[in-house]
């Protein structure tokens, strides 16, 4: 059996990792295609954390094609690596899987996370003589802030959507 903090830890990465892929994919409209709702979301993003983080021209200049590349090589993780583990343990399978087959996907599991958590090292450390340590760590508080806000307006349509029903 495994320790609770790690499983503890475990849900907590799974969380972090389904809820960005989760808005992705659902935020707005059916009749939107996945990109232009990626791009939708890019826009809104780019907004929020241009006017909450006050960057400069110049670091806007530094800032946004190490962030746009960091983004885009998480994005290429969370859905090449992450989403088709999550998809081939759905509808059932996870009951019915061995301790073997559970160890080979937390293996890809802890591997796709180690990755993301790299990436995010190296985005630091890329950041850091661009923007300063101050706006890196209210980098992190803005896009904290920015999924809870998606996610409030995604909760939003779908009190909207029960009212309409």
């Amino acid at each position: 059996m495994l320790p609770k903090m790690f499983t503890q830890y475990i849900n907590t990465m799974k969380i972090k990792t389904l809820l960005p892929i989760l808005l992705l994919f659902t935020l707005t409209g059916f009749s939107q295609t996945h990109e232009e709702k990626r791009a939708q979301i890019k826009a809104l993003k780019v907004s929020f954390l241009t006017t909450e983080l006050k960057l400069t021209t110049e670091e806007s200049e530094k800032f946004w094609p190490i962030y746009n590349a960091y983004e885009e090589k998480q994005y290429n993780i969370r859905h090449n690596k992450i989403k088709p583990l999550i998809k081939q343990i759905g509808n059932g399978a996870l009951d019915k899987m061995s301790e073997k087959e559970a160890q080979v996907y937390l293996e890809k599991f802890q591997a796709a996370d180690e990755e993301l958590f790299n990436l995010r090292k190296k985005l630091i450390i890329d950041l850091k003589p661009a923007i300063g340590s101050v706006k890196l760590i209210k980098l992190k508080k803005v896009e904290d802030d920015f999924n809870k806000k998606l996610l409030e307006k995604y909760k939003d349509k779908d009190k909207d959507k029960e009212k309409k029903d």
